[in-house]
């Protein structure tokens, strides 16, 4: 992406505007934030022959990735980008109770602005990443709020304190969503750790924090599925049209 482009394409991430509500605010002002930690992300950069840098992809980058010895199929940041959609467009986090952190298969950190509007397009998407890895941070249009931001590692120092945290796997215990929904602790905050890799499981060992391993159907789903159903069922339990 070149420098230029990578500017438009922070242009087009925007704070998301404010909107009417018919909710329940009294009720939902009890309910805790959701942090949402998208793990093993694929956020790798590569400078072409150009000197422009681009954001490493299984769909553009093939012949150089074979040349390298690297698995195609561990370059798909387009999961990545489906999944931050699915979280960010969701009414659960239009309500302000979704906060959600990205940490990459190359032990990259990132906290994500609950108003920022990430790109609709891929390419846009790409650009953005690719400025992000770079200057370690994007800020909103006037300039006025960080959108996104690299930040240090551990994971764990950003969870809240006393929180229940959940990862999410095919082989874990199988739960309907809104059963899973409704048991979910209203005393404490809630994690849940989801993988944005195209193969593999989240685990207790790579995350020993992780109190839980549970799944929300009886078939893998892609990673935006899945959030798309836990969210959806939580929003109904909670009352979010």
């Amino acid at each position: 992406m070149s420098l230029s482009f990578m500017d438009t394409a922070a242009a087009w991430v925007r704070m998301a505007e404010p909107t009417s509500s018919r909710i329940d605010e009294e009720a939902l002002r009890s309910k805790q934030v959701i942090t949402v930690v998208l793990d093993k992300a694929s956020l790798e950069t590569v400078k072409m022959k150009s000197g422009q840098y681009c954001l490493l992809s299984c769909d553009d980058h093939q012949a150089m990735m074979k040349k390298g010895g690297k698995n195609p199929a561990d370059y798909r940041p387009d999961i990545l980008h489906q999944e931050l959609l699915a979280l960010l467009d969701s009414p659960l986090n239009k309500v302000g109770k979704l906060k959600v952190y990205i940490h990459s298969a190359s032990n990259v950190l990132i906290e994500v602005n609950p108003k920022c509007r990430i790109p609709r397009t891929y390419k846009r998407f790409a650009g953005l990443m690719v400025q992000l890895l770079h200057k370690l941070k994007v800020r909103s249009a006037d300039g006025k709020a960080t959108l996104l931001k690299v930040i240090k590692n551990p994971i764990t120092r950003h969870l809240p304190a006393g929180c229940k945290c959940y990862g999410f796997s095919v082989q874990g215990t199988l739960y309907n969503p809104s059963s899973l929904a409704c048991a979910l602790p209203e005393d404490k905050p809630i994690v849940f750790v989801l993988g944005a890799m195209a193969a593999g499981h989240i685990t207790v060992n790579d995350h020993p924090y992780v109190e839980e391993m549970v799944s929300v159907s009886d078939f893998p789903l892609s990673g935006a599925t899945a959030i798309n159903r836990l969210l959806g069922a939580i929003e109904d339990y909670w009352g979010i049209l």
